[in-house]
């Protein structure tokens, strides 16, 4: 078959490395490196996971993302998208479901790429995945209610029916400290954020100065969790900490190992890997798009060698027991804006994480739970595209019941039933358009009979 074909984006950009592109990749690893680590711990935790099992992730599944992929740039690992699905899956079949289900999507998205599906993947239209993206981003806010409150709750469930249920009989015993910690973590990313994206609000010799220049680039996310860690300990405010809830954090990467469940099981994790597989899809190439236009004059990337990269990767992951991966778009972002032009630099972001965890795992502990949760309640309205929805009712009445439905399905009932139902109102509108334009071919045709 003509689309059978491996061909890794590393092949071609190794053949125009120089000293200074390598020292940009090299520092740009780094950057995204120190970003991607308060994510990784931060969604697996979410998941009902450890974070270890994010770290794991991050860094193995990151670096044969980048070395195997067909994007020059695009960053891999955890990614807030997986939150929901992931605890679902866990709450429903543990963690071996978990990871059997992850390696049964990475082995359809290696065959979807290998088939050249890639390029159909991208067609599913932008309302089924904003009303989706959307979705998910409510679904992780809501998660994330346990923890920012200092709820004293045994297990958050995964069903929104479920939390609105267990919010209303355990709010009355909401922490202050919690609400307050998780908060200004919120409000204080979205604050250094706006700082550094509108200069014209800080001082001018700060902004011109060396240390602006180096402030600039140092992540929210990490000013965040080592400023409230610090409190947290210097106060001794009391709120739970990595520590308190997991003991320990390994600082070396686990011994390979298979964990996954019998074979006779695996059809009845068919339906959630198959989601997983179509979400994984879906965010990789949605980010390696954006990738693609924040450097038009460098190759696109091929979807393709993207989806067999990605796929590899998940099934890679499983067995060190980390959780799924794919493209992750601020990760990626911030990857090119820190000067990263190859492979190389996903490659040594993954590096980056490794040794940070090899050196810095007995300092993760103290960092406080509701600051997490206050992190991940940023990446959420960062992930949302709330403007769209603001401008809803603009769009043509297919895409507004495409957007609206896919967001209600996703937030009240099951990802792949939304989307499934999504793709489904996508095909039968295109469907529609193509009978109504054959019906005015013909009248046309019809209408023109007759002497000229």
């Amino acid at each position: 078959m003509p689309h059978l074909r491996f061909h890794p984006r590393l092949l071609d950009d190794a053949r125009r490395w120089s000293a200074p592109i390598a020292t940009a990749d090299l520092a740009a690893g780094i950057t995204v490196g120190i970003v991607a680590l308060p994510l990784a711990m931060a969604f697996a935790i979410a998941s009902g996971l450890k974070p270890e099992q994010g770290l794991v992730a991050a860094v193995i599944g990151g670096f044969l993302i980048s070395a195997l992929g067909g994007s020059s740039v695009q960053i891999g690992g955890p990614a807030g998208a997986f939150i929901v699905l992931v605890a679902a899956i866990v709450a429903d079949h543990g963690v071996a479901g978990l990871l059997t289900a992850t390696f049964m999507a990475g082995a359809m998205m290696v065959l979807i790429g290998l088939l050249g599906l890639g390029a159909w993947v991208r067609r599913i239209p932008g309302p089924v995945v904003a009303g989706f993206t959307n979705g998910i981003a409510v679904l992780i806010m809501l998660s994330q209610l346990k923890d920012l409150m200092g709820l004293n709750v045994a297990s958050w469930p995964a069903d929104f029916v479920a939390q609105m249920q267990a919010l209303a009989v355990h709010a009355a015993g909401w922490s202050g400290p919690a609400l307050a910690l998780g908060g200004l973590t919120f409000a204080g990313m979205l604050l250094w954020n706006r700082l550094w994206q509108d200069q014209a609000l800080l001082p001018r010799a700060l902004v011109a100065g060396r240390a602006g220049c180096t402030a600039a680039r140092v992540p929210g996310a990490i000013v965040a969790l080592v400023s409230t860690a610090a409190a947290t300990a210097l106060f001794e405010w009391p709120v739970h900490t990595l520590g308190s809830r997991f003991g320990s954090i390994p600082s070396f990467l686990p011994t390979p190992s298979w964990a996954l469940l019998p074979v006779q099981q695996w059809p009845s994790l068919m339906g959630p890997a198959a989601t997983l597989a179509l979400l994984g899809a879906i965010e990789s190439l949605l980010c390696a798009r954006v990738a693609d236009g924040l450097m038009p004059d460098a190759p696109a990337h091929d979807p393709n060698q993207e989806l067999m990269a990605h796929g590899l990767a998940n099934g890679a992951v499983v067995f060190f027991a980390g959780m799924p991966v794919t493209g992750t778009i601020a990760r990626t972002v911030t990857n090119v804006r820190s000067g990263g032009r190859t492979p190389l630099a996903g490659m040594v972001h993954a590096a980056t994480l490794l040794s940070i965890m090899m050196v810095a795992a007995p300092w993760c502990l103290l960092v406080p739970l509701p600051a997490l949760a206050g992190v991940l309640l940023f990446v959420a309205w960062n992930m949302g595209e709330w403007r769209d929805f603001a401008r809803v009712w603009a769009h043509h009445p297919w895409e507004r019941w495409m957007m609206l439905l896919t967001f209600a399905l996703t937030v009240v009932t099951d990802l792949g039933v939304a989307l499934g139902t999504g793709i489904g109102l996508a095909v039968l509108r295109a469907w529609w358009a193509a009978r109504a334009s054959a019906g005015a071919g013909e009248n046309e045709r019809g209408g023109s009979t007759g002497p000229n």
